[in-house]
């Protein structure tokens, strides 16, 4: 039997991961034509760049998806987790993870087109009325005393707000309106809430807010009644409407629009400027730093895309890593600005405890016991004397010659001496005596001696 040899690989023959990628990519691309998917969106991300990132998934399976920022001018809609779509994309794979995945060219919601149009609509007949000028917006309290809140009583917004409030102005007193903030009449009972709350005239200013959801979701706040009642309102309106790229109808009419529920809470809490103006200082500076890092891997990726044979994928690839680093880079940064927050509120508080005033409250309590300690010893004393004077009273009552004469006794004086007569030897028949009784006394004459 003749041996076979194993003959060597010829070197042109094996592929690096990077080719092997390469080359699945373009197969990929050369079979599939440009094609729309639909599915559900999960794990929503949009960094700094502007570029989306999303996954796309039904109940079977998922696809990581990719929509660059100049693709974005044509989404007539605010996408989010949870809703349904439509994508019409380019199949591609990523090289820098092996992972194939959907280059997005558009979007729009599955189902929700008439809700679109009726959105749109509405808003250019409020806007062509005037409801939206600036003209007609009131400017918000500098410190509110009373702040009313328009929302559902048992929704994360109201827990966000409260907590925000509490932590930022605990001072404000706080007027809760539950409404409903979905669902069939929702949109009355929320019109209705805004006219009593204003009526009723106990709020400085007042929040509309509920978390965010998807355009049937937040639709109550897109509807006419809401927003001309919003309009006819005197007390002034903060809209915090769902998230930051959220828009409703209810935010155009208000006074003025919060992103957030918690944000809509920090407008109307004053804070100190001193803090203010060390988070601007601070947010300029990373600011800066990460524009210069993004700005650094840039010229990196432009240095690199002129290596490589496909310039417009791999400055793909390498501006999706550019994000990665840089949303790695916020969450960095948005770390060291909590563990700034947490010192400042321990060095607030500890100022709070350093307050003279707090001092001064201790001693005011301090004399307040002292003079409560001091008013019950006068006391002792007062009950104490009395009971002494009445047990000297009684003692001189016992031995006092009133008390004798009230049992019958008498005192004889001599009415020449003026001194009491205590026996017999100085009087003689014929002087004269008075006899002292317990009523009166009596003046007589002795006519006789009688010795015992």
């Amino acid at each position: 039997m003749a041996l076979i040899k194993n003959k060597s690989p010829d070197p042109g023959d094996i592929y690096t991961i990077s080719r092997l990628n390469r080359e699945v990519r373009r197969v990929l691309e050369d079979v599939f034509p440009l094609i729309w998917v639909q599915g559900e969106l999960t794990n929503l991300a949009k960094p700094n760049s502007g570029h989306l990132y999303f996954t796309l998934k039904d109940n079977a399976a998922q696809v990581r998806c990719a929509m660059f920022k100049n693709r974005q001018s044509g989404v007539r809609f605010t996408p989010e987790n949870g809703m349904l779509v439509m994508a019409r994309a380019n199949i591609g794979l990523y090289e820098g993870r092996g992972e194939y995945q959907l280059i997005i060219e558009s979007l729009e919601p599955a189902g929700t087109g008439s809700l679109q149009i009726a959105f749109e609509a509405l808003k250019q007949k409020l806007a062509t009325e005037g409801l939206f000028a600036e003209e007609h917006k009131k400017p918000l309290p500098i410190f509110p005393k009373t702040i009313g809140i328009i929302t559902s009583a048992t929704g994360a917004a109201i827990q966000d707000i409260l907590s925000v409030l509490k932590r930022r102005y605990a001072y404000a007193k706080v007027i809760i309106y539950p409404v409903p903030v979905q669902g069939e009449g929702a949109a009355i009972k929320i019109a209705n809430a805004i006219k009593q709350a204003d009526q009723r005239e106990e709020c400085d200013v007042l929040i509309l807010t509920r978390g965010g959801g998807s355009l049937e979701d937040l639709w109550s706040f897109n509807e006419e009644i809401v927003a001309r009642e919003i309009f006819a309102c005197d007390t002034p309106i903060i809209s915090g409407v769902g998230h930051e790229i959220d828009f409703t109808i209810a935010d155009f009419v208000a006074d003025h629009r919060a992103p957030t529920p918690s944000g809509a809470a920090e407008l109307v809490s004053p804070d100190s400027v001193e803090t203010i103006t060390k988070f601007k200082q601070t947010e300029q500076k990373l600011i800066r730093q990460q524009q210069q890092l993004i700005q650094n891997l840039h010229r990196r990726i432009e240095y690199l895309s002129v290596q490589i044979p496909h310039p417009k994928q791999r400055l793909t690839e390498l501006i999706q890593r550019t994000d990665e680093y840089a949303m790695r880079l916020k969450h960095h940064l948005e770390n060291k600005l909590s563990d700034r927050k947490m010192l400042l509120s321990s060095w607030s508080q500890r100022i709070s405890e350093s307050n003279p005033a707090h001092k001064i409250s201790q001693q005011i309590e301090k004399v307040k016991y002292l003079q409560s300690q001091f008013e019950k010893s006068i006391t002792h004393i007062l009950e104490k004397s009395k009971s002494d004077i009445s047990r000297l009273q009684h003692i001189l009552q016992t031995v006092s010659p009133v008390s004798t004469l009230d049992r019958g006794y008498a005192i004889v004086t001599d009415t020449k001496t003026n001194s009491i007569v205590t026996n017999t030897r100085n009087l003689h028949i014929g002087d004269k005596i008075r006899i002292t009784l317990s009523k009166a006394d009596i003046d007589t004459t002795i006519d006789g001696i009688n010795e015992k």
